[in-house]
């Protein structure tokens, strides 16, 4: 017995329950808290504008007839009051709704906030502190993070959504929240990953509904792991890295003949344990556009070209974006040229490209029913060309390069090439810059007064002995 529980502790899934187990708020950078706040800020907003979209009110329907509304969480705007895991799951689509959240991108993309709504659900059911919360927050950003960039190549380049692996870190999150024993948060990530392996058809072609549903789904599950464990309900721990577990299964994949693998060293070292270590958080992005994350170079630099030249829609005759090949694969497909839906379009280039030529921006508005379906649209989709361009390929991830080329009708060309898109760490997101977000997101749903007073609770929500005004104050009165 002894050798054997020796041999299991060598498992990646025992690692990482002993780093987040000893993790402590103590132990978090000063720096990391601050990203935390601003990302709760940035989530929040999206959640905000999130409660809007047709599929949050279906989800809250369907929740509202599945219970009797009692419970000790809180689902965000609507009040609704249920059990912890269906509230993190209600929350954590709002944040995602409008794929207006974070974003990070290595060797497989992610939205770590996607995750975060079950330590909320579970700090309030649980009554416990905003330092829980920004301390599940952070080793939610670290460990989902981490796992994006070990694919040798990512999941997504044959065929998986990264829920997959939104499964291995949300209980992780959850589950010290809860303050989980190590044994019992091995557990939880088995129970939570056996459940959560994702087909990318979510995202590939025609998208429905169930492209942001995904990975919050995923967070549910963390959070219901979690729960689970601290019962004595058991998990495999050899999910990650034993015997038919997910570095396993991949292995069996050929890409560009060479089989699938996963850098398992890569996602254990240096986890941070000090406030001088370096924590993940601090190199996610924000979305300045309600949009697909590798649409935030091109548009930047369309929009950039039009402001600086004063171009005017009518007077286009081409626009070409020259991207990453995964980008023209995910965005410029046959599919995106005719969007029926705000899920096709807002991971459509062709129509985020159009609707800023035409109307100088891309918000929340420009995702609207009627303005995707509006037909004046399709001549000015029809103009855009995206391609593949190897020397960018080269650049990515460290870079999101793209270059757009607009030629006129009277044959004048205008080009502008964006590297780092606004938001991403290199040129992040202020206080201020993420205010003027969440204010346009929020004002109608919450109120300008109550709007306020939110930002400054979520800024300082490190000082909170529990989380009940920070919910309270997402409730539309």
């Amino acid at each position: 017995m002894a050798k054997q529980a020796t041999e299991s502790k060598r498992l990646l899934s025992h690692i990482i329950a002993e780093w987040a187990c000893g993790l402590k708020y103590e132990h978090l950078s000063p720096e990391a808290i601050q990203a935390a706040k601003l990302f709760w800020f940035d989530s929040i907003g999206c959640a905000l504008g999130g409660s809007q979209q047709e599929d949050a009110k279906i989800l809250l329907k369907h929740y509202r007839a599945m219970s009797g509304g009692n419970g000790n969480a809180t689902a965000f705007v609507s009040g609704f009051k249920t059990n912890p895991v269906d509230a993190a799951f209600l929350n954590g689509h709002m944040m995602r709704a409008m794929d207006y959240n974070d974003i990070y991108w290595k060797a497989d993309p992610c939205h770590p906030s996607d995750l975060i709504a079950a330590p909320l659900a579970l700090c309030e059911s649980e009554g416990l502190s905003g330092k829980d919360l920004i301390l599940g927050t952070i080793i939610a950003y670290e460990i989902e993070m981490r796992l994006c960039e070990i694919g040798r190549p990512g999941v997504r380049e044959y065929g998986w959504h990264h829920a997959t692996l939104s499964a291995f870190a949300a209980p992780v999150a959850a589950g010290r929240v809860l303050n989980l024993t190590v044994d019992q948060m091995v557990s939880a990530i088995g129970i939570s990953a056996a459940r959560t392996f994702c087909p990318g058809a979510v995202t590939a072609g025609k998208l429905t509904n169930m492209k942001n549903t995904v990975d919050p789904w995923a967070g549910r599950m963390g959070a219901e792991s979690a729960l689970l464990a601290r019962e004595g309900f058991s998990g495999p721990e050899h999910m990650i890295d034993g015997k038919e577990g997910l570095f396993a299964v991949f292995h069996h994949v050929q890409y560009k003949g060479q089989p699938a693998t996963f850098d398992g060293e890569g996602l254990i070292k240096d986890l941070p344990t000090s406030p001088q270590s370096h924590y993940r958080i601090l190199d996610c992005g924000m979305k300045s556009f309600p949009i697909e994350a590798l649409s935030h170079a091109p548009l930047t630099a369309m929009m950039k070209t039009i402001k600086e030249n004063k171009l005017k829609a009518d007077e286009v005759k081409e626009i070409k974006v020259e991207v990453i090949a995964r980008a023209a694969d995910i965005l410029g497909d046959p599919h995106k040229y005719r969007p029926d839906s705000k899920e096709t379009a807002d991971h459509s280039l062709p129509y985020c490209m159009a609707v800023g030529l035409l109307d100088g921006m891309v918000t929340p508005l420009q995702f609207k029913e009627e303005r995707v379906l509006d037909k004046s649209l399709i001549p000015i989709m029809d103009k855009v060309k995206v391609v593949a361009n190897e020397e960018f390929e080269a650049l990515f991830p460290k870079f999101q390069p793209s270059r757009v080329t607009i030629t006129m009708n009277d044959g004048k060309q205008h080009s502008t090439r964006v590297d780092v898109p606004k938001g991403d760490p290199r040129d992040p997101m202020t206080e201020e810059e993420i205010a003027v977000k969440f204010n346009a997101l929020g004002a109608d749903v919450i109120g300008d007064d109550q709007r306020k007073k939110l930002q400054r609770c979520i800024m300082n929500i490190d000082s909170a002995k529990n989380v009940d005004e920070l919910l309270e104050l997402t409730i539309n009165r």
